[in-house]
């Protein structure tokens, strides 16, 4: 079956601080989204990977893959009004693939065998998740304050999101809301259901400068 990883990285990074977007941040000497992508053609050479990038970052995206002589076969595609767009400016590019993922493209850290067992299990499940137990207690707000509630009732989800490309495609022919806040969401809008597999709890998504600085410790120099 032929897989194909979309890697969206439209985000401008605001909570990072500073000028340059968060997928750009370099680390030992690559950009966080470099990194990314690496992960994905060592885990399968022959899978289709397609790189979302807002129009005014890909120029400067090219330029560093030249600088860097990244030899990643990759497609570059412009980005939309949010990830929901993105991620359908992206499915014609990966219209031969029978399974598809959606990865974040400042999640450098996820392990290859965590997106090997999201692909097995979209086979043959149809849709399959990372995720990561809560690890602190939690608390619901409501109209009377707050109150405790089970830990162990809620998970941590991460990406890549694999899924049937079928699905994946009917899905996100559905008109957009602001419930959509992952891939998942919009699949099981369409009636699907999502199988959760086990993630990695490295595959931090980089947000603020302590994801970063987390980052330059895990993440190897290649």
């Amino acid at each position: 079956m032929k897989r194909g990883v979309i890697v969206v990285a439209g985000g401008r990074g605001l909570r990072m601080g500073g000028d340059l977007p968060k997928q750009f941040i370099p680390v030992h000497g690559k950009p966080v989204l470099m990194h990314t992508l690496a992960v994905f053609h060592r885990w399968d050479a022959h899978a289709a990977l397609v790189v979302v990038l807002p129009e005014t970052h890909r120029a400067y995206w090219e330029m560093l893959c030249r600088e860097l002589n990244c030899r990643i076969p990759h497609v570059v595609v412009t980005g939309g009004e949010t990830r929901f767009h993105s991620v359908v400016n992206a499915l014609p590019y990966v219209s031969s693939c029978d399974i598809t993922g959606v990865h974040d493209g400042v999640r450098p850290l996820v392990m290859p065998d965590v997106i090997e067992t999201c692909f097995t299990c979209a086979v043959q499940y149809g849709a399959a998740v990372p995720a990561v137990p809560l690890t602190e207690s939690i608390r619901v707000r409501d109209e009377a304050g707050s109150h405790a509630v089970d830990r162990a009732a809620y998970c941590v989800v991460q990406t890549p999101q694999v899924f049937r490309s079928d699905w994946l495609r009917e899905a996100y022919r559905r008109p957009y809301t602001s419930s959509f806040t992952d891939d998942a969401s919009v699949v099981e809008a369409a009636g699907k259901t999502i199988t959760l597999v086990t993630g990695n709890r490295e595959n931090i998504k980089m947000t603020t400068p302590l994801d970063l600085a987390v980052m330059e410790r895990l993440l190897t120099a290649e």
